[in-house]
């Protein structure tokens, strides 16, 4: 049981202060102190039915709590200027993964757009067959526009044939994400 270890700790304490019988204030305050210790231990722990044991984790650690949707994603992004950044954590789907090492991933918005994400400092990459995976990504969120050359890389690196890469002729407004960590659904 709980309750004795403590009481025996109490009893040393009160024979380390001397206060067996001299001192009535000093008992009250180890009986009120004793008290405390047995209502918050018998406390009820709570737990989520969405755990972050329920994903695979990449990069540095990420709670499943606080992840908006991409509906509310979508609009941050909206708001946000080439040179913005936002702090982030959201939810959505994997579209595609780099076919090479995994250092790259795109995720499904609403309206058929969707957010380019790079992990920090190169760290860590995600498996390459996690498409179509629910995942939570937490890190920077920031608009950009790749250049023709950015975006014939990409392409080279997701398969696409040579035809589909040369047809590539403009820059490309983009929704980007540099993720610190990300929890891809087992």
């Amino acid at each position: 049981m709980i309750i004795a270890p403590i009481y025996f700790k109490i009893s040393y304490i009160f024979a380390y202060l001397k206060i067996k019988k001299r001192n009535n204030i000093m008992k009250k305050i180890a009986i009120t102190v004793f008290c405390f210790l047995v209502v918050t231990s018998c406390k009820k722990e709570t737990t989520s039915t969405n755990s972050s044991e329920d994903y695979a984790l990449f990069g540095d650690s990420v709670s499943v709590e606080k992840a908006i949707s991409t509906e509310e994603m979508l609009e941050q992004y909206d708001q946000l200027k080439p040179g913005d950044t936002l702090n982030i954590k959201f939810k959505s789907k994997i579209k595609k993964v780099c076919q090479k090492k995994g250092c790259w991933m795109t995720l499904e918005l609403p309206s058929g757009k969707e957010a380019f994400v790079k992990f920090k400092d190169y760290a860590f990459f995600v498996p390459k067959n996690a498409q179509n995976e629910e995942v939570i990504v937490n890190g920077k969120a920031f608009v950009s526009i790749e250049t023709v050359e950015e975006l014939k890389h990409y392409a080279k690196d997701e398969g696409k044939t040579q035809a589909e890469i040369d047809s590539i002729i403009a820059p490309k407004k983009n929704y980007s994400f540099m993720a610190d960590g990300v929890l891809i659904k087992k």
